[in-house]
């Protein structure tokens, strides 16, 4: 382990050697932007690393450098630059995440092996659908100011100890005094155009109230036939400091998604014969009357109390209500080579709805022992979520076998008339407390220790679609400790280590929930800075061991109710994931911004079988953009790649029975940029995706179905700001 280690962090010390120009600390340079007050400084934009504090993963208002565990900060700079939209965009550039495209609808994130459930606005854990089925994982970051991901458990404040990620994103507010703001239009591949605004500033004579609005519109087709999506996002969030020590905060946010024609599911993976069923990209497995309507709406307020110079107190309160409207198609079975049919088609609507209220509140401040200050924080959270789905019925012979597939048309699959009668087919109840607190004491200039935990609670009550749940727990500790040392005044060395605790709504093959996932999660790292904290760079090394692991468990099954299948699990004990992470950001020479990141990781069983074969063992994320300040106003270029190795799933062909393996091999996509400041005001922009149109499946053996990934894409947008 000793040889293992030297290894894998001798590449920070290497950057280590270089030249430390004018480095200063990083308590020398930070403030903290979300939640401070109109005259707090406005963060530098145009780099891809922010001195702000985070509360992702302890909420003690810790930066990147004090936080014992892995965080990557996908900062404004390059949201524009990548010219990324989505949820889904962002976390599939971020370090260490893989996506799993279900459909063009759902999506789902993995860290180390394991999902991604965490997800939090402003710090405040909120819950989505399962992979998000309304729409979630298309959220548009246009109002947000940036997306922080914190790789590990962080049962501390998410009340779940998963161990996979947590996923914090930062909303835009109304900081600033001056009106000031951007438009930007953009047309690219498959038709797609956008336009956006982002306005705010003081609507008072003495700023002490100000607003912020953002919209954007989108419409645009897909490579895949058929499809047609149409978003519009609507953003308002008022300041206020009500006295010179009390900030109040509020506002709200609305996207309204409308695709038609979507996937729901994917590709057929056989032929009758038994081969393996190759189809064109632009293969579209749905009917032209499809649609699947998404709302997703967020109303939020919060009160900040300063209590002196050392202490502070915040209450927030939010409404998450995530919603979605249907009428799908799903094709299953193998395809007839002679024919060209498909084995079965199922038609499918409904109306779901899932509204979630939370609050909860802080308590942060220093405390002086010994002659030194330490930071405390004590919190506390309920909230409850609500969901409801009403299915309505499709006739009988709706439901068909051996309809047209590899030739069909847009008359192979007509709508049927479906049922205004609705059936309740989901309806559960989710209560969730939490009390939590953290200490960091500093024992030396050098040393600094953090200890807390969590006394959670959960509660889930209901049916879904035939399956009842009762399950939960009550007063389950989760504790958190960390360690940091500073070796050198710009090498951080660290370690924690956390609870792993989540219920999970898994069902067994006799449909019953599987017991709680259980464990620990370690790590251990170094993180340093230079060049005045320009660029940063961290090592980690984790370990997470697991009990009730759920594992896919054979083929779907319909529930005792009837219903669509639904795919059952089994709980793997003695599991055990481990690996390395490295990540390289910020700016190592001026006008030069670059974001680095290599993962690596293996999990097995207990059996040493390996588990979580679906998701790649390694993972390498490059961007860097260089600037030309002398032309015109700037010209920047750049441009990155995204390596993925293999991975595959297990099981067997229906038509043979034989095993079978559904392997994608490693590949790498590559991106290009370029931005030129025609003024101080105007600029123009392109980006270019998967430049090599590389074919890739962006999902495989789900439900004995694949799917591809995007081809070569482009985008052009123009931007106005004043």
């Amino acid at each position: 382990m000793r040889l293992k280690t030297a290894l894998i962090l001798g590449p920070a010390f290497v950057v280590s050697a270089l030249p430390a120009v004018a480095q200063t600390t990083e308590e020398e340079k930070t403030r903290n932007t979300t939640e401070g007050h109109a005259d707090v400084d406005i963060v530098v934009t145009g780099r891809y690393t922010l001195p702000d504090k985070i509360d992702t993963a302890t909420g003690l208002g810790l930066t990147v450098r004090e936080t014992p565990q892995s965080v990557t900060i996908v900062t404004a700079q390059r949201i524009l630059d990548q010219n990324l939209i989505t949820a889904a965009d962002v976390l599939a550039n971020g370090v260490g995440i893989s996506v799993n495209q279900l459909d063009d609808i759902r999506n789902q994130f993995y860290a180390r092996g394991f999902e991604i459930r965490n997800f939090q606005y402003d710090g405040i854990p909120l819950a989505w659908t399962l992979a998000g089925g309304a729409g979630e994982t298309s959220a548009d970051v246009s109002i947000y100011d940036r997306v922080e991901i914190v790789r590990g458990a962080t049962g501390l404040l998410t009340g779940a100890g998963d161990p996979s990620a947590s996923v914090n994103f930062v909303r835009k507010h109304a900081t600033s005094k001056d009106l000031a703001g951007y438009v930007n239009g953009s047309y690219g591949s498959w038709s797609t155009w956008r336009g956006s605004a982002d306005i705010g500033g003081a609507v008072t004579s003495d700023g002490r109230v100000r607003v912020r609005a953002v919209g954007r519109y989108e419409q645009g087709d897909s490579f895949i036939d058929l499809f047609h999506n149409k978003k519009y996002v609507l953003y308002g969030t008022v300041d206020a400091d009500l006295t010179d020590s009390t900030l109040l905060r509020a506002g709200i946010s609305h996207q309204q998604t409308d695709k038609d024609a979507p996937s729901w599911g994917n590709l057929p993976t056989f032929y009758s014969d038994g081969t393996f069923a190759v189809w064109p990209r632009s293969k579209s497995p749905t009917a032209d009357w499809t649609y699947w309507d998404t709302t997703n709406q967020n109303i939020f307020a919060s009160i900040k109390q300063d209590l002196g110079d050392r202490w502070s107190i915040v209450a927030n309160y939010n409404r998450l209500k995530n919603a979605q409207q249907t009428e799908i198609l799903y094709l299953f079975g193998h395809v007839d080579k002679a024919t060209g049919t498909i084995q079965g088609s199922n038609a499918y609507s409904d109306d779901g709805v899932s509204l979630q209220n939370s609050f909860d509140a802080q308590l942060k401040g220093a405390v002086s022992l010994f002659g030194r200050d330490h930071e405390l924080v004590l919190g506390g959270l309920t909230s409850l979520q609500k969901r409801r789905t009403d299915t309505f019925a499709a006739p009988a012979e709706a439901s068909r076998q051996n309809v047209q597939f590899a030739n069909a048309t847009s008359r192979t699959f007509p709508r049927p008339n479906f049922s205004t009668t609705p059936f309740r087919a989901v309806e559960e109840r989710i209560k969730q407390t939490g009390l939590y607190g953290a200490l960091r004491i500093n024992l030396a200039d050098s040393l600094k220790v953090i200890g807390g935990g969590r006394l959670a609670s959960w509660k889930q009550q209901g049916i879904s679609y035939g399956v009842a749940s009762d399950y939960g727990d009550d007063n389950v500790f989760i504790p958190y400790l960390g360690a940091l040392y500073d070796v050198a005044p710009n090498h951080r060395l660290y370690a924690s280590y956390t609870k792993i605790f989540q219920p999970q709504g898994a069902l067994d093959r006799n449909f019953r929930q599987l017991d709680p996932l259980e464990g620990n999660a370690y790590e251990i790292g170094l993180k340093s800075a230079f060049f005045g904290e320009r660029l940063q760079t961290s090592v980690a090394l984790f370990q997470i061991e697991q009990d009730n692991l759920a594992v896919i468990d054979g083929a779907p099954v319909s529930p005792p109710g009837g219903g669509l299948p639904q795919q059952l699990y089994r709980a793997a004990q003695g599991t055990k994931s481990k690996g390395f992470e490295v990540e390289i950001n910020g700016s190592p020479l001026e006008n030069w911004n670059v974001n680095f990141g290599y993962s690596q990781f293996t999990a097995k069983d207990a059996a040493g079988n390996a588990i979580a074969v679906e998701q790649p063992r390694k993972l390498m994320k490059l961007f860097t953009t260089y600037t030309l300040p002398d032309v015109l106003h700037g010209l920047t270029f750049g441009g990155g790649v995204n390596y993925r190795s293999k991975a595959y799933s297990v099981g067997s062909n229906p038509v043979t029975n034989a095993p079978f393996r559904f392997q994608q091999d490693g590949y790498a996509l590559v991106s290009l940029m370029g931005r030129l400041a025609v003024n101080e005001t105007f600029s123009v922009q392109a980006n270019l995706e998967n430049l090599f149109d590389k074919t890739y499946y962006a999902q495989i053996g789900f439900y004995s179905q694949y799917r591809y990934g995007a081809p070569r894409n482009f985008t052009l947008s123009a931007n106005y700001k004043f």
